[in-house]
């Protein structure tokens, strides 16, 4: 995977098959930025967390944006231990935690793209990490095609239910009948010979 680099940034990234760490080189002390899951796969209404973790010596300020086709969004900012401000749009749908993360509740296709944080130590120093988030609909169709699956096999096992049902009640039947003949004959028989004899 190649080395990506935000522009005007004098920072390097590490990249490792399991994380990308972010170390910002320009200051002693600087700050570090560890993405666990740099890519997220969700489907429509639910909830999703945007998990980092980072580490500085001073205040940091976090922020997060959202870029997709429908623009860039901020989404929110706060600074360590301090106010949060989160924008409209996403009022009511951002939990934010002290390590930098946050999540996003009830996804919509409109969530889909990429996810900027960027944390700023109160000396300047700044490192950015990506996370690319897809949102995948529930395709109704299909569900709508195992349903009515689902419901006409129900409906052949329930006829061949009360089929089998018949069947066996009119072979008691059937039973019944012979053998009601045959004690009937048998009967006929015993009177035939008491009259002979």
């Amino acid at each position: 995977m190649p080395q990506r680099s935000h522009p005007g940034l004098d920072s390097w990234c590490s990249i490792t098959p399991t994380l990308i760490t972010l170390l910002c080189l320009s200051a002693p002390g600087g700050v570090s930025l560890v993405v666990p899951q740099p890519s997220i796969n969700a489907t429509v209404a639910q909830n999703i967390l945007l998990s980092v973790e980072y580490s500085c010596r001073g205040v940091a300020t976090i922020e997060w944006k959202h870029v997709s086709s429908w623009g860039t969004t901020k989404i929110v900012e706060w600074k360590s231990g301090n106010y949060v401000n989160i924008s409209t749009v996403y009022k009511d749908r951002v939990n934010t935690f002290e390590n930098g993360s946050i999540q996003l509740l009830n996804v919509g296709m409109r969530d889909a793209g990429y996810y900027f944080i960027t944390v700023t130590e109160e000396y300047g120093t700044s490192t950015y990490g990506t996370i690319i988030v897809n949102v995948y609909e529930i395709i109704y169709e299909d569900l709508h095609f195992v349903a009515v699956l689902f419901a006409f096999l129900a409906a052949v096992s329930a006829i061949l239910i009360c089929f089998m049902w018949l069947c066996n009640k009119s072979l008691h039947l059937f039973q019944k009948t012979t053998t009601h003949k045959l004690t009937a004959s048998t009967t006929e028989e015993i009177e035939l010979e008491t009259i002979e004899c």
